[in-house]
């Protein structure tokens, strides 16, 4: 399992999922405390390739033995990759939140939104007030 971190590059929305803004372009994934809460995942529901999805909206699912969660976005896109490794093993997740275990490569409609997103400080603060 992975280690507890939260990256000082990322930008973190309040459901824990993460966003690694590149350009016009974005990373999404959940927080090593989502996969940590949720156990080991055995299913990672995707949104399809071209798909539009909205800033603190459902994209997608995850299931764990424990429970079925809603991917939260933290942006707002068009979905521009899905991360096949995390189909078909979406353990990789709990392995590697941040790495292996992305989920989405979407092309930002909305470069402003990045700005409401906690850093990686206020997302720890949020999570000690939890």
């Amino acid at each position: 399992m992975a280690t507890e971190t939260y990256p000082d590059e990322l930008r973190y929305h309040s459901e824990h999922d993460w966003a690694r803004i590149e350009g016009d372009e974005a990373l999404l994934g959940i927080t090593w405390f989502a996969q940590d809460s949720l156990g080991e995942l055995v299913h990672f529901e995707p949104p399809a390739e071209g798909a539009t999805i909205t800033k603190d909206a459902s994209y997608g699912e995850v299931e764990s033995v424990k429970a079925v969660s809603e991917l939260i976005s933290p942006l707002s896109g068009e979905v521009i990759a899905v991360n096949q490794k995390v189909v078909e093993a979406p353990e990789t997740v709990n392995e590697d939140p941040y790495g292996d275990g992305w989920l989405v490569r979407i092309r930002l409609s909305e470069p402003g939104e990045a700005d409401s997103l906690l850093d990686a400080a206020a997302y720890k603060q949020l999570l000690d007030e939890q």
